[in-house]
């Protein structure tokens, strides 16, 4: 069975930094697209950030310049390094694999980012 298990959010005012990680369980990550999305109150869930199986990234343009997507096939992880936070990237952020031929989808439970201004 595939699980994912977020950590790394937190509380951190305007301008600092958090780094996100995503523990992947019951599959072999080498050869799977990635992802973080986040969900904010009241608002879709929406894509951060992508990260195929080739090394390939994908930002929103929120937060291009800023975020920083990455891999470690050797320890079934990915993460979410991201910089001078804003207010607007209050949400919750949720590891996301996709697997088999479908690109079915796996979620994790979710990690709160808050970010005082």
């Amino acid at each position: 069975q595939v699980q994912l298990v977020e950590s790394g959010g937190g509380l951190v005012q305007a301008g600092g930094s958090l780094r996100l990680s995503c523990t992947v369980s019951g599959i072999i990550i080498r050869l799977n697209a990635l992802g973080w999305y986040r969900q904010a109150p009241g608002k879709q869930r929406e894509l951060v950030a992508q990260i195929d199986s080739s090394g390939n990234t994908n930002y929103a343009d929120s937060v291009k310049g800023r975020f920083t997507i990455s891999r470690n096939n050797g320890k079934n992880m990915v993460y979410l390094q991201m910089n001078s936070l804003k207010p607007e990237d209050t949400a919750v952020y949720y590891c996301n694999i996709l697997v088999g031929a479908l690109d079915s989808a796996y979620w994790g439970q979710g990690t709160q980012v808050t970010v005082s201004s």
